[in-house]
């Protein structure tokens, strides 16, 4: 294949039952929504949904609807899917945005699905950003979706297990989408050349407008068209990388900061950092940038890592922490983000322990549904007379007294307190230092207590 092969082809007529919309068209439509699918062959991509035996394969094979939630980011083919089940099924389509509608618009939406019915015609009812409803709208739904008004097909790019009702999510199925992927998106381009009036595309063109769109379908028709369009204006036959780069805005990745892709991708930061793999923390930081995050907020979590993940395996981590997101205060973007590069490498590469973590979260499981026992009265603080008659403090041992500076034996726990031993450090970095001290001291309780005839 020649670097400009994939676009060198004839121009075809335009599809039956479609306009010629090609580039000279005056009042075309989009591109996008000229190459929607007109048929489930013509989907590209959700191979693992709609290929051979697959779950919506089947469904549409059986002629038989049901009530679904479709989760995917942007630009995957939800709302094409559901067009295709109400062509394949011979349905009514009712579509509804929950950016925009509200309960007028699910009540249209009953009336016409209840005017279908009167005609002898089901209605698919597809409510698009299904998660923007409210707990009251989404609950609107329920007596029509189980009377079989409707069969309801909702999209959503954020996870349905905590932005769609329980009642409503048990009576859907979900089907989780996936971003088209390099091959997928390269057969849409292929698609595309037919409506290109003689414009090709580069190997460099080809790449760089795959990694723009980010797996979205119609960001890469929309790009496509608006490269096109602007090399047609300009007499050009072959469009290259940089015309690419001078005639899209700047590249931004595909990124809700309140949504999936944000956890999924700080999520994919921690791991990579606990792992110990600092290419791979390097990576995603940096991903997280690029689509729009704040350092700040990013900064805040290193500072958890160093916490949860390092401890004092090396306590250093926490203050190298500390001071870069000082550093990034002082700095600034894009300087600033040097420093917090900085911060990865080092919690990546740093010795790993969660035993500051675990020990934590035991002790505030212990106190929640323990009962709230007295402090020791030798543990007491005695600022009066008085209080120091009564006894409190008169039996504390002071460790700095005692030899070694450790007052072996001593009890610093209420009365009748179960054995415990919650911090527990690990074999590596400094902790093996603390634990090597740890059991010196256990030793010395030990054979004090031997010493005392007692137990503890």
């Amino acid at each position: 294949m020649t670097n400009a092969s994939l676009f060198d082809q004839e121009e075809p007529a335009a599809a039956p039952g479609r306009p010629d919309t090609g580039p000279h068209s005056p009042g075309a439509a989009p591109l996008a929504e000229v190459l929607r699918p007109r048929d489930l062959d013509e989907v590209i991509g959700q191979a693992h949904l709609l290929g051979p035996g697959m779950p919506l394969r089947v469904a549409f094979a059986a002629g038989k609807a049901h009530s679904m939630i479709l989760w995917g980011p942007p630009g995957v083919g939800k709302t094409t899917l559901a067009r295709l089940m109400a062509r394949g099924f011979n349905a009514e389509f009712q579509a509804i945005s929950a950016v925009l509608g509200g309960v007028k618009e699910i009540r249209e939406a009953v009336k016409s699905a209840e005017e279908a019915r009167a005609r002898g015609r089901s209605t698919i009812l597809f409510v698009d950003e299904v998660h923007r409803f409210n707990k009251s709208q989404q609950d609107a739904f329920l007596p029509y979706v189980e009377s079989g008004l409707f069969t309801f097909i909702g999209a959503t790019t954020e996870n349905p297990s905590f932005e769609v009702n329980g009642a409503l999510l048990s009576r859907a199925t979900v089907y989780v989408l996936q971003p088209l992927n390099a091959d997928d998106m390269r057969g849409l381009l292929a698609r595309a050349a037919a409506h290109a009036g003689g414009v090709m595309l580069d190997e460099d063109a080809i790449g760089r407008l795959i990694g723009w769109a980010d797996g979205d379908a119609r960001r890469i028709l929309n790009a496509f068209e608006i490269v096109t369009t602007a090399a047609l204006a300009q007499g050009l036959s072959v469009i290259g990388g940089e015309f690419i780069a001078t005639s899209l805005s700047q590249n931004l990745r595909r990124f809700d900061k309140g949504g999936d892709q944000f956890y999924d991708q700080i999520s994919a930061l921690h791991k990579s950092v606990r792992g110990s793999n600092p290419d791979a923390s390097l990576y995603w930081f940096v991903r997280m940038l690029d689509g729009g995050a704040d350092p700040r907020y990013l900064a805040r979590r290193l500072v958890r890592m160093a916490s949860e993940d390092i401890g004092l395996a090396d306590p250093r981590a926490l203050r190298l922490t500390l001071d870069a997101a000082e550093t990034y205060e002082r700095l600034g973007s894009p300087e600033g983000e040097l420093a917090l590069a900085e911060a990865v490498l080092y919690l990546a590469v740093a010795p790993k322990s969660n035993a500051v973590y675990e020990a934590y979260n035991a002790v505030r499981a212990f106190v929640a549904q323990d009962q709230t026992r007295p402090v020791p009265v030798h543990l007491r603080n005695a600022p009066t007379r008085m209080m120091k008659d009564m006894g409190f403090g008169r039996e504390y041992r002071y460790a700095h007294d005692e030899e070694g500076g450790y007052a072996a034996g001593e009890d610093y726990f209420p009365a009748d307190f179960p054995e415990v031993n919650w911090y527990r450090p690990v074999a590596r970095g400094m902790e093996i230092k603390i634990r090597e001290k740890l059991d010196y001291l256990r030793s010395l309780d030990r054979e004090s207590a031997r010493q005392r005839g007692d137990k503890r």
